[in-house]
């Protein structure tokens, strides 16, 4: 397998097309990237984005400089030595007209060739739900009417700019708005009000996003029909990589990726996008290199986050919100409201499943099992397909259905439903009620967990990102250095070479951001009553609405905490205008995507709008004693941030896996969730950090010298061992060190952890810890060594943490293979 040494995500559209591509590929051999890794490329809706809403697979978008410019991406990487590695999407497509294989359905019904392409139940016609209101009401309004095609020869129902295809069966241009009703029921397909498609769909969508449909990739023709480019850009050495996005929606994951394998060889570098679940194991079967490393981000805030400043935090963010603070009770109402309302319809066509293949069991019961197993998933899926469930994923089901049971009165349906998953009953209603339970409990958690409850749930919102499990923080942050060493293990012996992530295009937060919120934890009292005092400073800009007071507390709590992850280092008046913009747009998407007291099916204007002036309110320069007192708190806190974000930064690029570097993360990545963290990288200003002192600048020059070290040492660090390290001393909770040995080479990572908290539990500065601290080197490495950054020696023996961080940041030693090496 080719294994990259480093992948540097980029984001193509929003400006970045294929020729900016290439001038940027001198920046990232300086820093000795050895894979590009895209965004998807493939011809989306006009206009997209991100390009997950592909309306064409087997073409390159134009928009970002089609196949030409392709090719010209291709031959200036492989010039330059680079690699490139694709994200696809097998998952779903645009349900648009501008897809042709969607529009010859939309004409055709199940007549047509791609009628079989899309996963849509076809004993009823296929739900359109883009009407702004009933059907009822858009025909009486005069808002439908009929078109004639380009050419004249096929006939259209125009809804605004929508042009739906008309069955050629159709009576042609019918001349007023009294024919079209009766026209209606001669389509394939009906027009649904949009708030109905919760309730009320005929095809699998992506999540709730039922502009993308999803693809029956599991059928060997559609396979075929849809990475037939995919296939000829690997086959002819354009492409050495694939990650391959929300593999749980696919049907059969492992069967699909078995086929991808022996599709494209051995040597292909495959990640899939997976979220694991709290002690959940990679599919051991599946033939790919790991996931895209959601699951680092998330031992890496166990790492940072503080055990006992966590308690702190809790105690006062129970008295401020006590039902926002209560974590299992907000992950179940979040879960129940997914089950019940956004998930529905998808409920609704499991309960008739169950009943067809077992009659004797009622609606309501069957309905009330779901509803609790789909709760009680502690993960997002299981993957059983034609045969069992594997060994992994029977202990998960069975811990689940009896978690399940306690919320139960009767157990005959809970009982079917299990029997169900675990494939004890035959038949094309038996494995279609498998497939789709599945298929659906993975939106079920995302949409409760990532994109409703961690939202909701604002204690350290530092903790709540994707993949992040906040309620197993104050565990894990207690054994702290130890459960990062064992999640490292365990990490080299599952998924080596898998990548290692610290920001992606769908995290919360930028990874500096977060290094500095973890900080919080650290001097929680600090913070605390910093927020009290600020609550009291603005409370005269908090409104008493009808429904309580807004902002409430809880969101007070998440304004304050996001506003310091986004607080420039050095403050200037003049950065509050451009910060204002990013967070006020960050304030509406996180109060819309909480749906407590306004979403985005019925935005709640009111409240919006008064919370949206009391965020405002905190970035305006009349606030100026705010102003003032914030910036002064966040001092310490912006300064424990910089050295975490130095040592994630290291352990990312020696951990086990592949450092992936997201675009513009190589200076201070602080976006916020997206848009914020899709915007344009000004890749001059990033330039012009190189050299200096800033925290932009130090951790570019730690990822050159790191990445660099990789590229020449490949072997080491994808075949190497990784060993803790043990540290003796004052400071010994305060640092983590590990080595990657491969033979005689051997490099040692070091880096502190928790200096903010230190400060506060030891007379004088936090680096006094230091003092009398050292790492407790085993014979086989005993040294001498190296430090890569400052090119001192160190004899062998013990290495003092005081002489190793004396001036600098975190450590990188080598061995005296690689220290002679290195002189060169």
């Amino acid at each position: 397998m080719t294994i990259p040494s480093a992948t540097y995500r980029l984001q193509f559209r929003n400006g970045m097309t294929f020729d900016r591509a290439i001038a940027l590929i001198p920046h990232l051999k300086s820093l000795s990237i050895s894979h590009l890794y895209a965004s998807p490329i493939f011809t989306a809706t006009e206009g997209s984005t991100h390009g997950y809403d592909v309306t064409d697979a087997n073409e390159i978008d134009p928009a970002i400089g089609g196949r030409a410019g392709f090719d010209r991406l291709t031959a200036a990487l492989k010039q330059a030595g680079l690699g490139l590695i694709l994200d696809i999407v097998p998952n779903h497509m645009a349900a648009s007209v501008e897809n042709t294989w969607w529009r010859d359905v939309l004409r055709h019904g199940r007549a047509s060739a791609y009628a079989g392409h899309f996963d849509i139940d076809w004993s009823r016609k296929l739900t359109l739900p883009i009407l702004g209101k009933p059907v009822a009401q858009a025909l009486a309004d005069g808002e439908l009417r009929v078109v004639a095609d380009e050419g004249g020869e096929t006939s259209s129902l125009a809804y605004f700019d929508t042009h739906i295809p008309l069955s050629p069966q159709s009576t042609a241009h019918p001349g007023s708005t009294d024919a079209i009703e009766p026209l209606l029921t001669q389509q394939p397909w009906e027009l649904l009000y949009w708030k109905e498609a919760s309730e009320n769909l005929s095809y699998r969508r992506f999540f709730e996003v039922t502009g993308l449909v999803g693809v029956c990739v599991e059928k060997p023709d559609v396979f075929q029909d849809s990475h037939r480019l995919i296939l000829e850009l690997v086959r002819s050495g354009a492409v050495q990589g694939l990650r391959i996005d929300h593999v749980d929606g696919l049907a059969d994951p492992a069967g699909y990726l078995e086929q991808l394998r022996q599709a494209v060889g051995p040597q292909v570098h495959i990640t899939v996008e997976k979220i694991l679940g709290p002690s959940e194991r990679i599919a051991p079967e599946w033939p790919v290199a790991g996931t895209t490393g959601y699951e680092f981000i998330t031992a890496l805030s166990h790492l940072f986050i503080d055990g006992q400043g966590i308690e702190r935090l809790q105690a006062d963010y129970q008295k401020a919100d006590p039902v926002a603070a209560d974590y299992g009770k907000g992950l179940r109402e979040a879960k129940s409201r997914m089950v019940q309302r956004n998930f529905k319809g998808e409920v609704s066509r499991l309960v008739a499943l169950a009943q067809s293949v077992v009659p004797g069991e009622t609606d309501s019961e069957l309905r009330t099992a779901l509803h609790e197993l789909l709760v009680a998933f502690p993960v997002y899926r299981t993957y059983g397909y034609r045969g069992g469930l594997g060994e992994q994923d029977r202990v998960i089901l069975a811990q689940t259905v009896a978690k399940a049971r306690t919320w139960l009165m009767g157990e005959s349906a809970l009982a079917v439903i299990e029997r169900l998953i675990l494939g004890d009953f035959h038949g094309n209603a038996a494995a279609e009620f498998r497939t789709r339970f599945q298929q659906l409990s993975g939106p079920v958690m995302a949409k409760a967990l990532e994109d409703t409850l961690f939202y909701r749930y604002n204690r350290l919102i530092a903790a709540n990102e994707v993949g992040g499990e906040p309620d197993h923080v104050e565990a894990t942050a207690a054994g702290g250095i130890e459960a990062f060493h064992a999640a490292m293990r365990e990490r080299l012996q599952t998924q080596p070479h898998g990548l290692t992530a610290t920001s992606t295009h769908d995290t919360k937060r930028g990874e500096d951001a977060r290094a500095r919120l973890y900080a919080l934890s650290e001097r929680a009292e600090d913070w605390c009553l910093a927020v009290e005092r600020w609550s009291q400073m603005n409370r005269d800009h908090v409104a008493q609405l009808p429904d309580g007071p807004a902002p409430e507390a809880n969101i007070e709590w998440m304004l304050y905490q996001s506003l310091a992850g986004i607080w420039p280092v050095n403050f200037e008046q003049s950065a509050l205008a451009s910060l204002k913009d990013r967070f006020l747009a960050y304030t509406e998407k996180a109060l819309r995507e909480a749906k407590l007291r306004t979403d985005w099916a019925e935005p709640n204007e009111a409240y919006e709008q008064v919370v949206r002036a009391y965020a405002e309110w905190l970035v305006s320069p009349d606030n100026q004693g705010f102003v003032e007192d914030f910036d002064r708190v966040l001092q310490p806190f912006i300064a424990a941030g910089a050295r975490n974000s130095l040592s994630q930064t290291l352990i990312k690029l020696t951990a086990p896996g592949v450092p992936d570097i997201y675009q513009g993360a190589e200076g201070v990545e602080d976006s916020l969730v997206d848009p914020d963290n899709r915007r344009t990288v000004d890749y001059a200003a990033l330039a012009a950090t190189h050299g200096g002192h800033s925290l932009a600048a130090r951790k570019q020059e730690l990822i050159r010298k790191g990445l660099a070290l990789r590229a020449r040492h490949r072997a080491l660090f994808d075949e190497g061992d990784y060993r803790p390290i043990d540290v003796t001393g004052p400071g010994r909770d305060h640092v983590l060190a590990f080595a990657r040995v491969h033979g005689e080479e051997q490099v040692l990572t070091i880096v502190p952890r928790l200096t903010a908290a230190a400060a506060g539990r030891h007379e004088g500065d936090a680096l006094d810890i230091w003092k009398d601290t050292a790492l407790v080197m085993p014979d086989s490495m005993s040294g001498p060594w190296q430090d890569l950054q400052s090119g001192r020696s160190f004899a062998p023996g013990s290495v003092k943490v005081s002489d190793l961080l004396q001036g600098q940041d975190v450590g990188l030693l080598v061995s005296p293979s690689l220290a002679v090496e290195s002189q060169h």
